[in-house]
């Protein structure tokens, strides 16, 4: 097949719309369900590249969680704690979860206000295990290299019937090339094809502190292979295995840093004994558990713990987490990674990524203040990489 017609481009007024193959090729997609909208398949395309290079760098079954080309979620198939099965709501699966349904419960589970509706990439075969998770989410669509019978099956019963589940050819490599169109005028440029999992991208330190421990070195290189495929300006903090925040398409870098720290404390909170006792009404949609818990971690608690709302969600009134507790908790997460797609270009960056836990970080360098940074890594003994690569993706 060489071309697939769409309903429409990125919005309805949009039409004609396919995607096709120039030359002789042809398409290494088969739709096995569903009809994939222009969006979808961004988002598909965008995010396999992600997973199939998270997996050739790590080793590791990798998934991610797209939403309008850029990344919510991305992760590596480590096993979950009891906690983190807890906090992604999946503590109630009686099939046994594989390498790859971890990944996929840590990449929808990072921020799951910003994964609703997705589109999701697995890099290895989409398992039972792994279908009956994606089941239960509210998500447009994934990609896979391959699907088995089992999971094939659950998928097509999702969104009745209408669920998209794209096949991908593992092998296929595009042309060195590529071009895009705006406005009626071609653009074109060499595919970045720079990999991320080169040991000498963290031999350039210049903080004090000058160690990285491997956990680190993993994690920061899913930082930046995120990174590489997510709109800029962006950051992306990592830990254990998992972006926990991300921040995308900011035209400030301190905002992108902010955003994503802001996203990585409530990944944090999520996991608050008081967060997780909170007293849920049953049949409670996960959407609306989402809601009310992102709403009761934020300052405007009083929005879901009024007389007259705390009884849609909770069977007894909640006290609020005050801001003491929110601040003494966040102050126990640690050995957090964080990526930049390009230099910081103030300390200021540091700061609000040391609040968040962050102890070790990956960025281009190049600033000219580049001084600045260093003083502020140095000041909470962080380690800093110049790795020299800017990783623009627009």
């Amino acid at each position: 097949m060489k071309e697939l017609a769409l309903k429409y481009g990125c919005n309805p007024n949009q039409k004609p719309s396919r995607i096709y193959m120039a030359g002789d090729g042809e398409l290494p997609i088969e739709v096995l369900n569903g009809r994939p909208g222009y969006i979808n398949f961004l988002d598909a395309l965008n995010s396999w590249q992600l997973v199939k290079e998270l997996k050739e760098a790590t080793g590791l079954p990798a998934a991610a969680s797209f939403k309008h080309v850029s990344p919510a979620g991305a992760a590596v198939g480590l096993p979950l704690s009891d906690t983190l099965k807890k906090i992604y709501f999946v503590d109630d699966i009686k099939l046994p979860l594989t390498p790859i349904a971890c990944a996929y419960a840590r990449a929808r589970g990072a921020d799951r206000m910003s994964s609703y509706g997705d589109f999701i990439a697995l890099s290895d075969e989409c398992d039972a295990a792994t279908a009956t998770l994606i089941k239960r989410e509210v998500s447009d669509g994934v990609i896979a290299p391959s699907f088995s019978e089992e999971a094939l099956q659950i998928l097509r019963e999702k969104r009745k019937g209408t669920y998209n589940v794209i096949k991908i050819d593992p092998e296929y490599k595009p042309a060195p090339v590529e071009t895009k169109q705006c406005f009626g005028i071609t653009f074109e440029q060499g595919r970045n094809e720079i990999k991320l999992n080169d040991p000498t991208l963290f031999e350039n330190i210049p903080t004090k502190n000058k160690t990285f421990t491997e956990e680190a070195k993993r994690d920061l290189m899913i930082a930046l292979i995120t990174l590489k495929y997510t709109q800029s300006n962006s950051v992306c903090y990592v830990k254990d295995g998992q972006a926990i925040g991300i921040g995308a398409g900011q035209q400030s870098r301190i905002h992108c840093t902010r955003l994503a720290g802001n996203k990585a404390d409530i990944w944090w909170l999520r996991q608050c004994p008081k967060v997780m006792a909170l007293p849920f009404k049953e049949g409670i949609r996960r959407a609306d558990r989402d809601n009310t818990i992102d709403v009761y971690i934020s300052d405007d608690y009083e929005d879901v713990l009024a007389d007259g709302m705390w009884q849609m969600f909770f069977t007894e009134k909640p006290e609020p987490l005050t801001r003491e507790e929110k601040k003494a908790w966040i102050a126990q997460n640690t050995k957090v990674a964080l990526g930049s797609d390009a230099f910081f270009p103030f300390g200021d960056n540091i700061e609000r990524a040391h609040r968040s836990g962050v102890e070790y970080i990956a960025q281009a360098g190049g600033s000219v203040r580049d001084d600045n940074v260093i003083d502020t890594c140095d000041k909470y003994n962080i380690t800093m990489a110049f790795t020299g690569v800017r990783l623009f993706h627009h």
